[in-house]
């Protein structure tokens, strides 16, 4: 019999990942304050629970995917949380993405009640969450990771298992999106000049996507979003702000200058700030070309 798992927050990416475990045969308790999500998870079979703390009473493997550092850090740590009410010896696999310090906080903490913990975030975006073929960075002990391995192999297609420290997989990952955060607008403003030049948009991705200048983000951003004049958010600008606020956290404590870095952070708070926070981050692309009043592609 396949044990019994937990899944708190079914947001964009968690409630795909979810989906796909009850695919696979386990059995799947759930929570998450939206509604909707709720029942779009019990209509696939899972059994949503009234509070994350009944999800971890009836798991031994506690799953988080959760949208910013502060709602992790009330989830595991609040007197309701899963820190205080998990069975001796469950496993904790925390999928979001936060600041290094608190995979290590949680991960001691979790250790001195018996508890085991991965810090696991993951890449791919919501496609990569409904397909199963998300990267996913896992920090921590390899007994621990052993035991979740099944878990991450059902849920994504590329596993790094990158050594015992329950932060490193988030300090990739954070690297990881400030390659994003650069491409993104890299990717917005060479689209722009393109358009204010007479270029076709299909002629240079057809170019581009041949030479150097190609990247998974240009895909990304162009065939998925930029083209079909989608911007529903598989991953917000507000969110990549979020990350991009703690690279540029890291990198003072590494003593490290961010000499484009830093710039994007102001960036993408301009574009927060203009309305396009809750948008997929392509979106820079709207911004820019607002400012610059090119008709559409």
């Amino acid at each position: 019999m396949k044990e019994r798992l937990g899944f708190i927050g079914l947001g964009n990416m968690g409630l795909p990942m979810s989906i796909n475990l009850l695919r696979a045969g386990y059995e799947v308790y759930g929570y998450d304050t939206n509604t909707k999500a709720m029942e779009q998870f019990i209509a696939e079979g899972g059994v949503g629970l009234a509070t994350s703390q009944d999800v971890v009473k009836q798991s031994g493997v506690i799953m988080t995917s959760l949208p910013t550092p502060q709602v992790v850090e009330r989830v595991y740590k609040a007197e309701d949380g899963i820190l205080q009410h998990a069975k001796q010896g469950s496993l904790l696999i925390d999928f979001s993405t936060v600041n290094p310090q608190l995979n290590d906080s949680l991960h001691k903490e979790a250790q001195s009640l018996g508890l085991r913990y991965l810090g696991a975030p993951v890449s791919g975006g919501v496609i990569g969450a409904i397909h199963a073929t998300l990267t996913i960075m896992v920090g921590g002990e390899q007994e621990a990771y052993q035991s979740g391995s099944g878990i991450f192999g059902i849920v994504g297609k590329n596993i790094y298992h990158l050594g015992t420290s329950p932060s490193i997989g988030t300090r990739i990952k954070l690297l990881n999106n400030l390659m994003i955060g650069f491409y993104t607008e890299a990717v917005a403003e060479t689209i722009v000049l393109e358009e204010a030049m007479g270029i076709k948009s299909d002629m240079l991705y057809e170019v581009l996507s041949n030479s150097y200048g190609q990247s998974r983000i240009y895909e990304r951003n162009y065939l998925e979003y930029m083209k079909n004049e989608n911007y529903q958010p598989g991953f917000s600008t507000n969110l990549l702000l979020k990350d991009l606020k703690l690279v540029k956290t890291m990198a003072d404590e590494a003593g490290v200058p961010l000499r484009i870095g830093e710039q994007l952070v102001n960036l993408y708070s301009d574009l927060s700030t203009e309305g396009y926070g809750e948008n997929d981050m392509s979106a820079a692309y709207l911004s820019l070309k607002e400012k610059c009043k090119i008709k559409q592609l």
